[in-house]
């Protein structure tokens, strides 16, 4: 097989299947990446708002980059000691049981398309008992008013699932069915966690939640700990039979890679949006602030909560300024124009693209520039872009502030932010994000921390990692960040902000 990697212990194959992309790399006994593969995939939107991906894209292309990962491993798959799987959390499949073939397309995470459920449902009162028992909000985000949405528009759908023809999953889910030839119809806490069907304190599908969305419970998974046995891969897929030990929606795989292991330890991961978890312990925290409760992990039937906040908007945001301005060519270019700006020129972008998530959670506001003169220029829409993404977190980490200072980390030594994700490459970014948190700012060594926190969960169930202690010791640290700016500059920056989202909001 080529040169390969050889005289490696301790491999594991973690699958991360993500929104535009899926990607396989495979870990050493030493938490590095030694070889690794990437493939997008079509993104497909019928009408404004609307979100899908083809089921079979989803998993023609994770079986590609696994085997293209494990052709650059000296032994292949029989390397391998287990497989650990993060994905994209909240969409949406339905297949049938028998066929195996799904009735519709994915529905994306994005997608808007039951705004005016939820709407019905917040309406009918309903909220407050969706929040208790599930941790989330009345959104189109969540998985639960997507799955309630195929079996209402798919011809014979819900006769079908009434019939118990039909299984729901998340991409975990399907992934695990497809990869072990339709024996495993399972997910962990973490995925369950994002359905609005799931009850987080009793750890159960919750029938109630269920029937209010008409959901029969026939069509759930088995939900199992984050490190549980989910199924042996048929030999046929790579040429071994292996293990899946290890699987975690993408954001709590993130806080997991990040050793966020301590109650008040927070991680924030920059993408397409921003994702913020705080762990709470093993005690849920009722969100003051319209943050989401949600499982942080589940590890030997111990369940360890989070609160979350999620931004919409963060890394897209430079993609408009280079697809839909044309100001740039490359996302790299955004830092040196954005230290080159003039801090006299202040202008304020709300990047309400697709609304404004927490703790606003507001579907109909949308974007908007102010502070706009003749002076104002590309450098200025850079830097504005690049600030839009700290103040954003502010706005989380101080409802996190709020609503968590019980806690250790918290309430002893301040808020300590680790970071990961594509945009935690700019220096510049990541300055100014310490610099109006008012508090330290990590970058790790290692920045695959949502894939290496799904071969964490797989490689310590396998027995060939280390435990959490010892996983934690390990953490490395790149830089940090530390806070420049005195309180007046930073109070005046952010009152500014706070006044940009008032005129963008809608309710």
């Amino acid at each position: 097989m080529g040169e390969g990697v050889k005289g490696s212990r301790g491999l594991v194959l973690a699958i991360d299947q993500g929104t535009t992309s899926s990607r396989a790399i495979v870990f050493d006994g030493s938490f590095r990446a030694v070889a690794s593969a990437q493939q997008e995939f079509a993104q497909h939107f019928p009408r404004s708002g609307w979100v899908e991906h083809e089921p079979e894209d989803l998993w023609t292309s994770t079986l590609a980059v696994c085997r293209e990962a494990l052709e650059k491993v000296d032994g292949g798959a029989s390397a391998i000691a287990a497989v650990g799987i993060t994905n994209q959390r909240e969409t949406t499949l339905v297949w049938n049981r028998k066929t195996g073939e799904p009735v519709h397309r994915a529905i994306v995470w994005q997608d808007r398309r039951t705004a005016s459920v939820c709407a019905r449902l917040k309406e009918a009162g309903h909220e407050d008992t969706v929040a208790a028992k599930s941790g989330l909000l009345l959104d189109p985000y969540f998985s639960g008013t997507k799955l309630a949405w195929i079996l209402d528009n798919v011809e014979g759908a819900r006769a079908a699932s009434q019939a118990g023809d039909l299984l729901f999953g998340t991409v975990d889910t399907w992934l695990m069915w497809k990869l072990t030839g339709g024996r495993s119809h399972v997910t962990d806490a973490t995925n369950a966690s994002r359905t609005l069907l799931y009850n987080i304190d009793d750890n159960c599908w919750d029938e109630e939640l269920c029937g209010l969305l008409d959901v029969p419970m026939s069509m759930l998974p088995q939900v199992k700990d984050s490190s549980d046995e989910f199924g042996i891969v048929d030999a046929a897929h790579f040429g071994a039979e292996l293990p899946i030990l290890g699987v975690a929606g993408d954001q709590q795989a993130a806080t997991v890679g990040q050793a966020c292991f301590a109650p008040g330890m927070v991680k924030s991961t920059y993408g397409t949006g921003c994702f913020a978890l705080i762990n709470t312990g093993t005690s849920r925290v009722t969100s003051r602030n319209r943050l989401l409760s949600t499982i942080a992990y589940r590890l030997d039937g111990k369940t360890t909560y989070a609160l979350e906040g999620s931004i919409f908007v963060a890394g897209s945001a430079v993609q408009w300024l280079r697809d839909g301005l044309g100001i740039i060519e490359e996302a790299s270019q955004t830092q040196e124009l954005a230290a080159g700006s003039d801090p006299a020129n202040r202008l304020y972008l709300v990047p309400a693209f697709v609304g404004l998530g927490a703790p606003y959670w507001d579907p109909d506001a949308r974007g908007a520039l102010f502070g706009l003169t003749r002076a104002s220029g590309p450098a200025d829409f850079c830097r504005a872009a690049l600030e839009s993404v700290g103040y954003q977190t502010r706005d989380l980490i101080d409802a996190m502030r709020d609503d968590a200072a019980h806690l250790a980390h918290t309430a002893k030594d301040g808020i300590v932010l680790r970071v990961d994700g594509g945009m935690t490459a700019s220096d510049w970014t990541m300055q100014f994000l310490s610099d109006i948190l008012g508090a330290p700012v990590d970058r790790p060594q290692v920045l695959e921390t949502t894939a290496l926190g799904a071969a964490w969960l797989a490689g310590q169930k396998a027995g060939v990692w280390p435990g959490m202690e010892a996983f934690a010791e390990d953490w490395r640290l790149d830089r940090r960040f530390e806070p420049d700016l005195d309180e007046p500059a930073r109070k005046a920056l952010y009152e500014g902000w706070q006044d940009a989202v008032r005129r963008t909001r809608t309710n």
